[in-house]
């Protein structure tokens, strides 16, 4: 794939992300052949836009869910301004494109993680960690979930599904608690709709994290202070319906609300 359509398709995503809607497919000439190429695209949608990125979202990080997105290795995306919101939070449902909810944790960096040879380890990143936060990653798609839902890489390109994250409160004193084997209930207007945690999903927050931390240093793009990284479902992906309210509970560790109006 050339240089010259991969910003073709650079434009025609950004242009889509900019004014909120989707389509149905995509041409194949279009679709990356790769995810070198895919995230290749991406960083030029970031271009085009013009947005500041003041996020990431991880999927996949085990082999269930890889299965389900038909990749083989996790993926990530840009979350762009001002798509980070704090619990409760309200979305119209009619301007969201192919919505998911996701459980999720979220990790807020105090401190840069900047490429270098040397991979990072579990623990350093962690150091770089100023907040640990209950989530809901409301993700998006600009492919339409149809017949024709393009490769993975087109996906990728887009993204990888990433949309609006919602914060709950601080996570207090979170590296003396247990995190991954604290169970999460997502609630959709009062009923249970599903429960995991994150020994099950990711095994701990920072395992994706450093995953990620990983990949950005080896393609030269880093992590930033300040930045909020969401680390992964924690209970599946569902649809949701105007009018209804998810509820992520995380027990002790606090909740956290968002609605699509």
């Amino acid at each position: 794939m050339d240089l010259s359509r991969q910003r073709e398709l650079a434009r025609h995503l950004a242009k889509l992300r900019r004014e909120g809607r989707q389509q149905s497919g995509l041409e194949e000439r279009l679709v990356p052949p790769d995810a070198d190429t895919a995230y290749h695209v991406a960083r030029m949608v970031e271009e085009e836009l013009g947005w500041d990125v003041v996020g990431w979202k991880i999927a996949g990080m085990k082999p269930g869910l890889q299965r389900q997105l038909r990749i083989s290795s996790p993926i990530y995306g840009r979350v762009f301004a001002p798509l980070i919101k704090s619990s409760p939070a309200s979305v119209e449902h009619a301007r969201q494109c192919s919505p998911i909810p996701e459980v999720e944790y979220q990790a807020r960096l105090g401190a840069d993680l900047p490429p270098r040879a040397k991979p990072y380890a579990v623990g350093e990143v962690g150091d770089a960690v100023a907040s640990l936060h209950p989530g809901i990653e409301l993700a998006e798609c600009r492919f339409v979930h149809d017949a024709a839902f393009p490769a993975m890489p087109a996906i990728m390109a887009d993204g990888s599904g990433s949309g609006t994250i919602v914060l709950g409160e601080p996570i207090t004193d979170w590296r003396h608690r247990d995190i991954a084997n604290q169970h999460v209930i997502l609630n959709c207007n009062g009923a249970e709709r599903r429960r995991g945690s994150a020994a099950e999903a990711i095994d701990h927050p920072l395992v994706p994290l450093t995953w990620l931390a990983n990949e950005l240093s080896r393609t030269g793009i880093g992590l930033k202070a300040g930045q909020t990284i969401s680390t992964g479902t924690l209970t599946g992906m569902l649809r949701p319906k105007a009018g209804e309210t998810y509820v992520a509970d995380f027990g002790p560790l606090g909740s956290v609300s968002a609605t699509y109006s």
